[in-house]
């Protein structure tokens, strides 16, 4: 079997699906690997290091691959070079875009959304979501201290002292978490919440406080694959008034809610902001799905009453290196389970792991989440 690691074609998408280890690992698996050359280069991965563990870099690394490993999902004038029943790997972004699920299923290839991964315990290993969001939550804090005038650890010196920096981080996911860790570690004040109850222990764990209204509603505020539910208009009201009085005395505020197939809630209003003192930053991590910042602009940094607004994308891939190393092992992981003990590919296609993810086959789309609407 032949698997093709394309170059994404996304300028501003700097990581791969595959690091050399993940290669060797490939190949011991019976695989010839082929690699589009210059694939790893912004990971800080060259073309040699490939090809010193037997992978072939070449132009048409994609014709007649048998599986295609991407970090994003190929687009329509991508899928020409792809062989038709290629299995194709990557984060596939199907939300709102039948158009692009349609594409690869005219392409005749059999895609598989890593992000719909479910989150059980023999599929923690092939976890895109957490890998990729723990890596964001990290580098959301690093985004914050570079943006903010001020150091994060309290600095007692002979010219008087420094005050420790105020974190509050809203959403206590993957992101979450590692974005209070990393803001502790540099010696901040954290503060966190979330409308899970089961984060408040977790928040705590880590020497954070936890901030909520935590009511009847709050205790069922969590769906039974670990999300958050959607709050009523009355909680979101409430949960507001007290965020709101909070963000005033903040110097950093980091948003990391998202739920999936939907846009992103709106968490701090253009008032909460203007509330914040000059100097203050805010952090989004959910801007690509329309914000929980009121005032957010994707890719951008915005200045409002000397209060500023981050909302870079691909969070993640700001740390390429360490983002591809993770996300090429997720792959690895998964792809494994689809190769049997002839080193033949073999799809378990009553496998849960194949069922939740796979969008398309056949020349058609197949997950029951994503079916084209009857006119």
């Amino acid at each position: 079997m032949k698997i093709a690691v394309a170059k994404e074609q996304d300028p501003a998408e700097p990581r791969v699906a595959a690091t050399p280890d993940t290669v060797k690992k490939l190949k011991a698996l019976g695989a010839e690997v082929a690699i589009e050359p210059g694939a790893g280069l912004k990971s800080g991965l060259p073309d040699a290091d490939y090809a010193a563990v037997g992978a072939t870099v070449a132009a048409d690394a994609l014709s007649g691959a048998d599986v295609v490993l991407k970090v994003k999902r190929p687009e329509a004038a991508e899928l020409s070079a792809y062989k038709r029943g290629a299995l194709v790997l990557a984060i596939m972004d199907p939300y709102g875009n039948d158009a692009a699920l349609k594409a690869m299923a005219d392409a005749g290839v059999t895609a598989f959304a890593m992000e719909l991964m479910p989150r059980i315990t023999r599929a923690q290993v092939m976890d895109v979501l957490s890998s990729q969001a723990n890596l964001a939550g990290y580098r959301a804090v690093i985004d914050g201290a570079e943006q903010f005038g001020r150091v994060f650890p309290m600095m007692m010196t002979a010219a008087g002292t420094v005050p420790a920096a105020k974190v509050f981080i809203m959403g206590v996911g993957v992101a979450g978490l590692q974005a209070i860790a990393t803001a502790r570690r540099l010696g901040a004040i954290v503060t966190a919440t979330d409308v899970r109850p089961a984060t408040k222990e977790q928040v705590e764990s880590l020497g954070a406080k936890f901030l909520a209204v935590e009511d009847e509603e709050f205790k069922n505020a969590q769906t039974a694959g670990g999300y958050a539910k959607e709050m009523s208009k009355e909680y979101q009201a409430k949960q507001a008034a007290l965020t709101a009085e909070h963000i005033k005395k903040q110097d950093i505020v980091i948003t990391t809610a998202l739920i999936p197939g939907r846009p992103a809630p709106r968490l701090v209003t253009a008032e909460m902001v203007k509330s914040m003192k000059p100097g203050s930053v805010l952090v989004d991590l959910a801007v690509e799905r329309g914000g929980n910042v009121e005032g957010a602009l994707p890719g951008q940094v915005v200045e409002t009453n000397g209060v500023r607004i981050v909302g870079y994308t691909n969070v993640a891939g700001r740390v390429a290196a360490s983002a591809s190393s993770l996300y090429a092992r997720n792959l690895l992981s998964f792809f494994e389970t689809m190769v049997n003990k002839e080193k033949a590919l073999a799809v378990n296609w009553d496998d849960e792991l194949v069922k939740a993810t796979a969008l398309t086959r056949d020349g058609a789309v197949i997950h029951p989440n994503f079916q084209p609407k009857s006119a």
